[in-house]
């Protein structure tokens, strides 16, 4: 799509975070359109969705094999954020892991509650 292709480019930045629906189209053709142009590239696995887990699996894979860099919502959050000392993200961020993070947003729920500082 030249629109968005625009778009992306009129940005200048070199490094992409893909996910969707049906990882193997959607997903795929951008990536790999992506790669070809030099772009790094990262695929965010468990925010995509396939036909069958197999396919998606294999999306995956083909993805990998063309330079792409698979990763996870939580590693993507946590790599945005950095370190918990970053005042203007942490209460969204903390939220959103205390939400859908399980034992680590417990975790993390835990610490923000009953360890206060001196």
């Amino acid at each position: 799509d030249d629109a968005a292709r625009g778009a992306i480019v009129a940005t200048g930045r070199r490094k992409l975070i893909f996910s969707g629906l049906l990882t193997e189209a959607c997903v795929t053709f951008p990536v790999l359109s992506a790669r070809a142009a030099g772009y790094e590239v990262h695929v965010v696995g468990d925010a995509c969705g396939g036909l069958t887990s197999v396919s998606h699996d294999l999306a995956m894979r083909r993805m990998e094999a063309a330079g792409a860099k698979p990763t996870s919502w939580i590693q993507v959050l946590l790599e945005l954020q950095r370190d918990w000392t970053r005042h203007e993200t942490y209460d969204g961020a903390r939220a959103i892991v205390e939400a859908h993070g399980g034992g680590y947003g417990i975790g993390l729920a835990y610490a923000r509650d009953m360890i206060k500082p001196a």
